[in-house]
């Protein structure tokens, strides 16, 4: 069955094809940690979790980025609004951000770079744009890069360069030479945190960081970049531009762009009284419910977030986990035993579809009426079916809580049980024979099992190494 993903860029759906057999390289845009993360990065975390989740399920070499911007104005702003240093700032949000991640059983990207590690990348690509002219160096110190020089500008976006001419003289700089061109590297205030460069002391533009970052990690060209529903303009088009102009070669292949979440029908918003972090869903709701909410939606459909949505949502689970309670002894099948079952193949034909995860949770549905018969006729089959289903389940990171406890209203256990380092490492010896294996999806299993137990794993060409998180 052929993979087919939904191109922002082209506005269609398209045959998958990596640039190298086998493998994919992907780059997710992350979170602005100035302020806790809201049901909107739950979205994209989620969304794209699934996806590499899936991915990894089918035998794909995924090598997932998901960068950090830890340096920005509006953090600057809030650390001055907190009397506090910007570093204390981002800190304490990246560790709230981890806590989330965990929680709603979103696994760690392979890479997880942040703009603060790669100045000197960035500054490299600042002054390659202006050896080659599509970049400048203003008066006031600021590095700008030359919106004209691109010819391309505004294809992903569909926006037509004079049009955004006119709407960009609305608030002019006098320093720039064109009210498009936007800032690569900006000129430090008194005092205010900056690093050296040619230019003079400064900071690096939000569009150049992720530019220098996906590029260093995954390479001039890479398969796929995913993000949320409000950066194809202007934050991609810039990085298009940027990149493109700067190593000469197609920056990206695939481009994936989350739905909306709207609330109760209207956009999220804090002057609206309608801002809702995960942390405030979490007290709530368990999150498998929440993960449940968000994969009831194609993910590039606009999703409606009210309690109506997730007490369906509730419902809709408790309807797997009634079933499930009757097999309290079955586990997962491995995915080699699944190819030729039916449900399965339907299942992949869904997610093959641009990962309609809506169609798959249908799928869902039909093996539970199926074991619902079957657990009377036949229970031998109905057991195997129930594995199948445990599987599925497991690629979309549903059906792991105890279903008694869940039926209860069972909200959040933080069971961080103590494991020793000797179970530690037999776990790790044993996702290391999966990854051999090429079974993913054990490896991802263990990985999250030991997350869930407060222990970080680390891969890197030397082995894999281990902290208490």
């Amino acid at each position: 069955m052929t993979l087919h993903i939904y191109n922002t860029l082209t506005r269609q759906k398209e045959v998958f094809r990596p640039i190298i057999q086998g493998n994919i390289n992907m780059y997710v845009c992350g979170v602005t940690v100035y302020d806790l993360c809201h049901i909107g990065h739950a979205r994209v975390l989620v969304a794209f979790d699934v996806i590499a989740r899936y991915l990894r399920s089918q035998g794909w070499n995924l090598n997932y980025v998901r960068n950090i911007t830890d340096i920005d104005d509006k953090i600057l702003n809030r650390a001055d609004e907190n009397a506090e240093l910007y570093s204390v700032l981002t800190e304490r949000m990246i560790d709230a951000m981890h806590e989330d991640e965990r929680l709603l059983g979103i696994l760690p990207p392979d890479m997880e770079p942040r703009a603060t590690a790669y100045i000197d990348e960035i500054i490299a690509m600042v002054g390659v744009l202006i050896d080659k002219n599509h970049a400048y160096a203003a008066e006031n110190g600021d590095v700008y890069y030359r919106v004209s020089s691109f010819s391309d500008y505004g294809k992903l976006s569909k926006r037509n360069p004079e049009d955004l001419l006119i709407d960009a003289r609305i608030d002019m700089n006098l320093s720039k030479e064109d009210q498009r061109d936007f800032a690569l590297w900006k000129s430090a205030k008194t005092e205010e945190v900056s690093w050296n460069s040619p230019w003079g002391s400064g900071r690096p533009g939000w569009h150049i960081e992720c530019s220098a970052m996906s590029t260093c990690c995954l390479g001039a060209t890479f398969d796929i970049h995913g993000g949320g529903p409000d950066l194809p303009f202007p934050h991609h088009e810039n990085e298009i531009a940027q990149s493109e102009a700067a190593t000469g070669e197609k920056y990206v292949n695939y481009w994936m762009h989350a739905g909306a979440v709207r609330v109760d029908d209207e956009k999220m918003s804090k002057s609206l009284g309608n801002f809702f972090t995960i942390k405030e869903v979490l007290k709530k709701y368990h999150p498998e419910i929440i993960r449940y909410f968000l994969l009831s939606s194609h993910y590039r459909s606009p999703i409606n977030y009210s309690e109506k949505s997730l007490i369906e949502a509730k419902t809709g689970l408790e309807r797997f986990y009634m079933t499930l309670r009757q097999f309290p002894d079955v586990q997962s099948l491995p995915l080699n035993d699944l190819k030729n079952r039916k449900y399965y193949k339907c299942f992949i034909l869904a997610m093959n579809d641009d990962f309609n995860t809506r169609e798959a949770l249908a799928v869902m549905y039909d093996m539970i009426r199926q074991i619902n018969t079957l657990a009377v006729t036949d229970k031998a089959e109905a057991c195997l079916l129930v594995g199948e289903l445990k599987t599925l389940g497991d690629i979309f990171g549903i059906l792991d809580s105890n279903p008694e406890v869940f039926m209860q209203g069972g909200t959040i256990v933080d069971a961080l049980d103590s494991i020793s380092s000797s179970e530690i490492e037999a776990l790790i010896s044993e996702r290391i024979t999966a990854k051999k294996n090429h079974d993913f999806l054990d490896a991802d299993r263990i990985r999250e099992k030991l997350l869930a137990q407060g222990i970080v794993l680390e891969d890197s060409r030397e082995g894999t190494s281990w902290r208490r998180g």
